[in-house]
Parts: C-alpha cells; structure tokens; sequence
C-alpha cells in the first residue's frame, strides 16, 4: 500500500497523456507539413539552417526536445541533402540538438522532469517561466487516382490531427489546475483507442515504467532516516550543482526524480537539472 502512495499518478496522468497526443500527431504528419510550409519561404542558406534550427527550439516547447529532435532531424538531413548543402548536416544538427533542450526548458511539459518538478512545487506558470526562462534565452489518369488517394490520406490525416490538437488543449487545461488529470486521461486513452489506436503501441512506455521506478525508489529511502538526512544535508545549497551532475551521470529525469526527495528548493533543482 505504502509503494502505492509513493506514487504520482496526476503525474503519470498528464505525462501519459501529452505522450499519446504528440505521438498521434507525428504519426499523422502535422510537424512535418508545418516544417515544409515554413521551408517554402527560406531563400538562401542562412535562413534555411535558421528554419532548421527554430523548429527545433519552438516545437520542443512543447512537444518535448526528444519528439522535437526525432522528428526535425531527419527532416533537416533529407532537407540539406536535397539542397546539395551536406556540409551543413553536422553543425546544423549539433545546433538542433542545443536549440531542442533550450526550448524544452521553457515550458513545464517541454521535458518530463519540468512537469514533474512544476506539479511538486505546485508552481505559477508565471513562477515557472521566471525561473527558468534566463538561462534559456542565454543559450495522368493513373496518376490522377494516385493523387485522389493521396488528398483522401491527407484529408483524414487534418481530420485526426484537429482532434489530436484538441486532446492536446485539454492536456494544457491539466498542467494548469483547470481540467482534473484523470478526466483528460480517459479522453485522450478512449478516443485514440477508437480513432488511431496504432498510436497507442509507439508511446514510449518505458519513460511511465522509470517514474514509477524512481517513486518508489525515493519513497523506501526517505523512510531510511539516516539515508535521508545524510542526503538532504548533502543536497541542501547545493541544488544546483548536485543536479548538474547527477543529470551527467543518471540524466535529468532520473536526477530530478531522485533528489526532488531530499530538498524543498525545488526552483534551483529545476535549474541543476536542466
């Protein structure tokens, strides 16, 4: 019982829920039809690595910085390829990848441990921003069927997507305190279940199964009295640095998880962890 209450299941909820929702909207081509829509108005090199680059950094506000780099890096390799610009792939992706994890900082549902941390301070969006929002600035006939089916796919792809955007909207109304968790889960499972249930088998699960893990994990520790004062007087005033380095050693989801049990500076935490 004790394993159970360890457990943040509006956590859970919320994060489950954006994941099913960004997975269903990559399936169906919407970040890719925005990035080419966007490309159409790139008129020379510097602009198209500026596109390249910004797409990253926008969309993973929101759609976290591992979708957004999955999604734009290969979408930048075949884009440069095609431009006979093969010289670009390298910086124009270290660049992405840099652009990803600054954008996804800025948001609660940019990255895992932003949500997790914004839930457990029980943060003002405005506070959230304040924080973190410094350091992410610093840095034929035939072929007239073909195209029949083609706009058909299209088409039905719009119409998933638009519902897509609206389970996505209710996501939002969680991570803000208007919508309970529990009620935009069961919406988004049941609707994507009968509308696109394929989704439902590339979500990565395993990020839901870690956060479980590190509940329970950090919840028997903090019933460890010596354990749990010997860590909270070494994680005191160092938040900061206790979470860079952790994040190099275990990665930012995990350090956040882990010493979010032993401070109540959770605004530094954010920082170290990020």
């Amino acid at each position: 019982l004790n394993y159970v209450n360890y457990i943040d299941f509006r956590v859970l909820g919320i994060l489950l829920s954006l994941m099913t929702v960004m997975a269903g909207l990559q399936r169906n081509g919407l970040f890719d039809m925005i990035g080419s829509s966007l490309l159409k108005r790139t008129k020379n090199t510097m602009q198209l690595s500026l596109v390249l680059v910004f797409l990253c950094f926008f969309f993973s506000m929101f759609i976290t910085n591992d979708v957004s780099l999955i999604t734009f890096v290969p979408f930048a390799m075949l884009t440069l390829r095609k431009c006979n610009q093969d010289k670009l792939l390298i910086p124009v992706i270290i660049v992405q990848t840099l652009a990803a994890n600054l954008g996804s900082m800025l948001t609660p549902i940019g990255n895992p441990q932003n949500l997790y941390l914004y839930n457990l301070a029980e943060m003002k969006m405005s506070t959230f921003i304040g924080i973190i929002g410094p350091y992410t600035l610093e840095e034929n006939n035939s072929d007239h069927e073909i195209e029949k089916e083609r706009l058909h796919l299209r088409r039905k792809a719009h119409q998933k997507n638009a519902v897509y955007l609206i389970l996505f909207l209710m996501s939002l109304l969680v991570v803000v305190r208007v919508l309970p968790y529990y009620v935009a889960f069961i919406v988004v499972f049941v609707t994507v279940f009968i509308m696109d249930r394929q989704v439902l088998k590339t979500v990565d699960y395993s990020l839901i199964l870690t956060f479980i893990a590190f509940f329970i994990f950090t919840g028997n520790i903090g019933e460890i009295e010596t354990i749990r004062n010997v860590l909270q007087e070494f994680v005191s005033g160092r938040e900061v640095g206790v979470g860079i380095a952790a994040s190099q050693v275990i990665s930012n989801v995990p350090a956040a998880l882990l010493l979010s049990g032993f401070t109540k500076d959770y605004a530094k935490l954010l920082v170290g962890v990020n």
